[in-house]
């Protein structure tokens, strides 16, 4: 596979149109918060209106020290056409995005999007019938590594796939680990949404959901800090684990897709890296073990993300990922999680 094949795997479609985009950004306590207002700041398709902060919602990130702070009011003027969801309560992302969506806005609301699975069919619904767009803050569905992964078993070069495998282990902190227990899920609600998304994007809805929701730390906190999740498909079984302990964990979070003509696997995320071994040739890749990294890129950013939001917002152009798909991974990751009611 050439350098140049892998890195048109994870080109965004650009749009024509040369306008810049006024968004807002609301809350600054998601752990993503500081970078995504970093990635909005650097794009010449948006103009950053400004961030309203929460009250007590914490800042994350040093790109706070330059934002123009605004009033909810201002968040959701008239002239701003997109507004970023980024408060550290995903109940509070999920009641602004209705607002949004309320006043006529496009939307990117960062995971996971709320506890309440009727509010975001109501969300998505009403942001249809606006002909508006709420995209998910799903932030590995643009990884290149991943990409590519799901590319090789979806056009057959793994053969028939019969399983997936992925891990998030990490060490986190006591504030983080108060944060992640106010959800029974806990970090399979916090973190594992992202894995439940690569799942679900590659084998769809599936049969049955077995969720093995677990605190296993000596702090008595009630984080479910242990856990694993079995999605069964007809012909295939998902396995996704999430765990807060391993002091190397970076290191070992991995997305696997295993199949009866070989695997393709991304380890680690961070530098992006893919790795695939094959018994026969397919596709663009040959025989054997090889390993892929795109040039020139040595992290994720959320750039992709808005890249695409922008063509969408310019063009009327669909996302890659539909309302359906959405309201369909998070129905999987409540139901997992013991969430779903």
């Amino acid at each position: 596979m050439t350098r140049r094949n892998f890195t048109s795997l994870a080109a965004a479609p650009l749009a024509a149109d040369a306008r810049k985009i006024r968004v807002s950004m609301i809350g600054t306590g998601h752990g993503h918060a500081g970078s995504k207002l970093r990635a909005l700041a650097s794009m010449p398709e948006y103009e950053v209106v400004g961030v309203h902060r929460v009250k007590d919602d914490p800042i994350n990130g040093d790109a706070f020290k330059q934002a123009r702070w605004i009033t909810l009011a201002e968040a959701l003027d008239a002239r701003v056409e997109m507004v970023a969801l980024e408060c550290a309560d995903a109940t509070l992302n999920l009641s602004f995005a209705q607002q949004a969506i309320d006043v006529g806005k496009f939307v990117h609301l960062d995971k996971p999007p709320g506890a309440n699975f009727a509010g975001l069919r109501k969300l998505l619904t009403d942001a249809k019938g606006k002909s508006r767009v709420v995209q998910m803050g799903y932030q590995w569905r643009y990884h290149f590594a991943m990409q590519a992964a799901i590319e090789a078993a979806r056009k057959g070069w793994l053969g028939r796939v019969y399983r997936f495998r992925a891990s998030i282990d990490k060490p986190i902190g006591p504030e983080e680990r108060r944060h992640l227990a106010k959800y029974r899920g806990g970090m399979m609600f916090s973190e594992g949404c992202h894995l439940i998304d690569r799942a679900t994007a590659l084998l769809g809805k599936p049969l049955r959901v077995t969720g093995f929701i677990r605190h296993h730390s000596s702090l008595d906190d009630s984080l479910a800090d242990n856990n694993l999740v079995i999605l069964e498909y007809p012909d295939a079984i998902a396995e996704i684990s999430l765990a807060g302990f391993d002091p190397n964990g970076n290191a070992h979070r991995y997305v696997e897709i295993l199949g009866t003509n070989g695997s393709a696997k991304a380890q680690p995320f961070t530098p992006v890296r893919l790795h695939l071994e094959l018994k026969e040739a397919a596709g663009p890749y040959r025989a054997g073990a090889q390993v892929f990294e795109p040039p020139g890129r040595s992290g994720l950013a959320y750039t992709p993300d808005f890249a695409e939001m922008a063509t969408v917002i310019r063009t009327g152009a669909l996302p890659t990922y539909s309302a359906e798909h959405d309201l369909m991974t998070h129905e999987v990751l409540l139901e997992a999680c013991g969430m779903l009611s």
